[in-house]
């Protein structure tokens, strides 16, 4: 997702757009990885020297209440990490290197519809996480 669609959303939901949610946004955006408040708050530091640990809370607290980003709890990880609400996939979390793969998997998604109404439910969310280490060959 793009900076400018982020924004957009942003004020769709009523949001005002200060400068320094625009860098957090931006930063959002731009993230390959799934980044904790404090990396959020470095990336952000380095663009907009005024921006607060405080506002990143507020900001990703917000973000998050309006199911625009992830908060995501790894368990191998005592810090919570974010990511932008796009495209539905699941993650595998690398034990050694704690390393975030997405991925997508039609077979997954599909048995989790027919788990869901066979047991009498309509499925309206899901987040698969597994944890693993690389197989040495």
């Amino acid at each position: 997702m793009t900076t400018i669609n982020l924004e957009q959303k942003c004020i769709d939901a009523g949001l005002k757009m200060t400068e320094p949610r625009k860098v957090i946004l931006d930063v959002l955006a731009h993230a390959k990885d799934h980044p904790s408040v404090e990396e959020v708050y470095d990336r952000a530091k380095n663009q907009d020297k005024s921006i607060s640990m405080a506002t990143v809370y507020r900001t990703l607290g917000l973000l998050d209440e309006l199911g625009l980003v992830f908060r995501h709890e790894f368990s191998d990880s005592d810090h919570a990490r974010y990511e932008v609400n796009s495209e539905h996939h699941h993650h595998l979390i690398d034990l050694e290197t704690g390393k975030v793969i997405e991925f997508q998997n039609e077979k997954i998604e599909k048995m989790k519809q027919k788990i869901a109404e066979d047991l009498g439910y309509e499925l309206i969310e899901c987040r698969l996480e597994l944890y693993g280490k690389k197989i040495k060959k």
